[in-house]
């Protein structure tokens, strides 16, 4: 329940918080008149977000016991997609967000106010509400309990900590916040990372596949399922979510966690604490891209070229 308690938390703080960033700027440029529309866009997405829960979990119920697998494995695999790319783009555009917010705002309201307001709220939000979903569906099919449970507690912890932050003033670092937030999702998807991995590899056994050495045991800890230390008992069962813990593994799954937490866990904390070094990268990158680009353009006409005068030659001759 932690984990999805987390999930959705962190989600519904950030919803909240571009939902009150539009609504302030709103209200500082005496346009407070337009907020009805603001929340017509936010009523419309959290709508449109709980159909999205329903009609996934109703066609999960309609498969069979290995699609019932592979869509546990590949729905695993999206969120832990979109849960990296959220993290990242937080870490990256979170300290700008309050302006780049404004900004959109700003943009819309020369485009036409019912509209602009309400599809600008309904994307803002909505794009919140679709990453809740992604993320909660693998746990939901494994265990939908907890994970209601995780979820209703999410939502309200959001709500009250971002009533707090603009109504009552409660001071909070939020750069901080979503620092330490990231670093524990990051543990969560790599975890879900090697869940997504061990289900798809138990796929391609029930299908008839052979995954070689990759789909062996790695390790297998003697710990009976009636122990609470299970991954699947009152203890296992939180670090089993939250760090993708489990009494038996195949080498395929250990080396994703192992390989997800290598390569994102210092990405993501270099972006925090050392942004310089991310720009001077991202410079790099781009140097690189566009010598790259340039000189595949001076082979492209060298090879152009190059026809051009073989079919003069034929033509010629």
């Amino acid at each position: 329940m932690i984990g999805q308690y987390l999930i959705t938390f962190r989600e519904v703080l950030e919803a909240a918080l571009i939902t009150a960033i539009i609504l302030a700027y709103l209200t500082r440029t005496g346009r407070e008149h337009l907020s009805r529309y603001v929340w017509y866009g936010v009523y419309l997405s959290v709508g449109a977000s709980i159909v999205l829960g329903i009609v996934i979990w109703t066609v999960y119920g309609t498969l069979s016991k290995p699609s019932k697998v592979l869509f546990e494995g590949v729905a695993a695999l999206i969120a832990v997609g979109v849960l990296t790319t959220m993290i990242y783009w937080m870490a990256v555009k979170g300290k700008h967000i309050k302006k780049e917010i404004e900004n959109r705002v700003g943009v819309a309201l020369n485009r036409g106010v019912m509209i602009a307001m309400i599809s600008l709220a309904f994307l803002v939000v909505f794009r919140e509400g679709l990453e809740t979903v992604l993320f909660l569906t693998p746990f939901l099919v494994t265990d939908a309990a907890a994970t209601l449970a995780g979820a209703v507690l999410g939502v309200i912890s959001g709500f009250v900590l971002a009533f707090a932050i603009f109504k009552i003033g409660m001071k909070i670092d939020l750069q901080r916040f979503f620092y330490f937030t990231s670093i524990l999702l990051i543990l969560l998807a790599a975890g879900l990372l090697g869940y997504a991995v061990h289900e798809l590899t138990e796929y391609t056994v029930v299908t008839g596949g052979d995954p070689g050495w990759l789909g062996q045991s790695a390790y297998v800890l003697d710990i009976s399922k009636d122990s609470v230390f299970h991954h699947k008992g009152a203890v296992g069962s939180v670090f089993a979510v939250m760090f993708g813990y489990t009494v038996s593994a195949e080498w395929i799954r250990v080396i994703a966690h192992v390989l997800y937490l290598v390569i994102v866990m210092p990405l993501v904390i270099m972006v925090y604490r050392r942004p310089d070094l991310i720009e001077k990268l991202s410079q790099t990158l781009r140097r690189l891209f566009r010598i790259f680009s340039r000189q595949k353009n001076v082979d492209d006409s060298d090879t152009k070229r190059s026809v051009q005068q073989k079919r003069r030659s034929k033509q010629s001759v």
